[in-house]
């Protein structure tokens, strides 16, 4: 049961729907019980009837998109995807498997999802085991931006909402990949839908019992949010504060009835970041590796810095990252240059949510923006988009964060326009849902005949890196089955998940211990030996060259040079 506040806007039934069927008792018809026929306008809880169509049109959606990424070949363009899928596979196809295996910097849930899938080689090297996650959250998020939609909204618009929502290019490649989008785009969802319907029962004196289970909810989405991506860390804290500020403002029996559960989850929205400092501090000495180690955002952008040179456009300047990040989030969701209306009326559509008290908890959002725009001003978090300078590509999947927002309050706007055009102008008002569907199909097909920008990033970013990691696949395909080989996987782990060989095989900074001290004796710990430009393994080699012959050197423009070794000393034994 949700309890309705009284801010929201009532169901009204029109005139003449309780009325009797002539020659019979009102309200039945031979015994059976005549329900007033459902007014189109009435903003209510989705049903199950509602939600289900729903849930089948992102099934079909899914399947399509997972056709057109696998035939073309598009599962895999992205580095941090074929990244994404090693650290999986790693967590148990290496020599010391476990929970070290997880890494310190990118957040573990992602990786535990893929699991079960990324275990069965031809999955792994495909790329669909990073996709059937990544589209049963797709699938997820879609109901769950109607469910919230409809606390707001009628059924119609409710659908075109979603309808925007859903058929986002971007959205629909990213969920056939390894990436983490779409499964943070489900659990912010989901903590909204639950964050609203805990607040609006908090309200009410016999909301006690759901207040409980939405607590409860929103703390297991908060715990799973700050394992996924380190925005969650500031969606899952807003959350707990909204859900703060209404426990505390309930009348007495509710609140006391409810106690429990908001300190379960004060605790559970504690655990998480707690946990993930623990876990830098035991398997990396760092309670903060995450933020100042060799893999952080501010070491990456040190390191792929030219000395010397400027930082990008937005560093420590708010107004600069606003800019980028919005500008983004607008090709993200729609062509051409009708993101600038899209942003404008779910601007308005967020203002109009505030002043009207419906829902206020629906904002949480927009909690993304300001956590971008710090992150790029200040986090070491560039992005890059073709339609500002440098005209480059680089992290523009972040504007797809701001989707949801985009299509709910998009939406709410024009949604509010059309009952108000209702009262002079009827039929202009009968016209506006169906030019938002028109426009929803057409955003969709000009959006893929000029390439959605995320995909052309994962294109031009890929140009290079796949052609050299298909040869020195080639090259470590003619190893013999259980060779070791010591390589650095850092950056090309790809070449190894084409080749097929599994990464027990390796001596890599995965296993450190054994990677070490390889490191320190090449030829006699691995037969084969493969450096990529100047990293450990290239250090290594030119620190100790005995018994190790150069048999092959592989330069690619834009990746460097690949060297292969074969050792004269390896016995068998590490």
């Amino acid at each position: 049961m949700i309890f309705r506040s009284s801010k929201s806007q009532p169901r009204m039934l029109k005139p003449g729907a309780l009325g009797r069927t002539p020659g019979r008792a009102p309200g039945s018809t031979k015994g059976r019980v005549v329900l007033p026929p459902r007014d189109p306008d009435a903003v209510v809880a989705a049903t199950r009837q509602e939600l289900a169509p729903v849930a089948l049109a992102a099934l079909i959606l899914a399947v399509l998109a997972l056709l057109v990424s696998a035939s073309r070949g598009l599962m895999l363009l992205y580095g941090d995807a074929v990244a994404h899928l090693g650290i999986a596979r790693r967590i148990l196809d290496s020599r010391w498997p476990g929970l070290g295996q997880l890494g310190g910097v990118w957040l573990p849930l992602p990786h535990l999802l893929m699991l079960p899938f990324v275990q069965k080689m031809e999955w792994w090297q495909s790329g669909l085991a990073g996709a059937w996650p990544s589209l049963l959250c797709y699938i997820v998020s879609v109901i769950g931006c109607y469910k919230l939609a409809r606390h707001m909204m009628p059924m119609t618009w409710a659908f075109a909402a979603t309808a925007f929502f859903a058929l986002n290019p971007n959205l629909l490649y990213l969920s056939t990949t390894a990436m983490t989008e779409p499964l943070f785009l489900a659990l912010l969802l989901w903590s909204v839908v639950v964050t609203v319907e805990g607040v609006q029962a908090l309200g009410h004196s016999k909301g006690a019992a759901v207040a409980r289970s939405r607590m409860w909810i929103a703390g297991a989405l908060t715990f799973a949010m700050v394992f996924t991506r380190y925005d969650g860390w500031i969606v899952g804290a807003v959350v707990w504060l909204v859900f703060a500020v209404a426990w505390w403002k309930s009348v007495e029996k509710v609140r006391a009835a409810s106690r429990n559960a908001f300190l379960g989850l004060t605790l559970i929205s504690l655990a998480g970041p707690l946990l993930w400092f623990w876990y830098n501090s035991h398997f990396a000495g760092d309670w903060l590796d995450f933020l100042r180690g060799p893999y952080s955002a501010a070491a990456i952008d040190k390191k792929t810095s030219p000395p010397g040179s400027k930082h990008y456009r937005g560093w420590h300047n708010p107004g600069w990252s606003l800019l980028f990040y919005t500008r983004t989030a607008q090709v993200d969701a729609a062509f051409w240059e009708t993101g600038f209306a899209v942003m404008v009326a779910a601007l308005v559509g967020a203002w109009m949510v505030w002043k009207r008290h419906l829902h206020r908890a629906a904002l949480l959002l927009w909690v993304p923006l300001p956590f971008y725009v710090y992150s790029v001003a200040w986090g070491s978090v560039p992005i890059f988009i073709p339609q500002l300078y440098p005209h480059s590509f680089y992290n523009s999947r972040y504007g797809m964060e701001m989707l949801p927002a985009l299509a709910i309050f998009g939406a709410f706007t024009v949604m509010v326009l059309e009952r108000r055009v209702r009262a002079w102008k009827p039929k202009v008002a009968g016209w506006m849902l169906p030019v938002t569907l028109l426009f929803v199909a057409v955003n969709l097909v000009m959006m893929i005949r000029s390439t959605p920008l995320v995909l052309k990033e994962a294109q031009k970013n890929s140009a290079t890196r796949i052609p050299f990691e298909t040869s020195v696949a080639q090259q470590l395909r003619q190893a013999p089955a259980g060779t070791p080989i010591l390589i650095d996987t850092s950056d090309h782990i790809g070449a190894l998940q084409q080749a097929g060989i599994p990464l027990k095989q390796t001596l890599s900074p995965g296993d450190s211990d054994s990677f070490n001290r390889a490191l320190k004796a090449p030829a006699e710990s691995a037969a084969l030996v493969v450096s990529f430009g100047d990293d450990a393994v290239a250090k290594s080699v030119a620190a100790h060259p005995q018994g190790l012959a150069e048999i092959l050197v592989m330069c690619t423009s834009g990746q460097g040079c690949a060297r292969f070794y074969r050792s004269d000393l390896y016995k068998g034994t590490r």
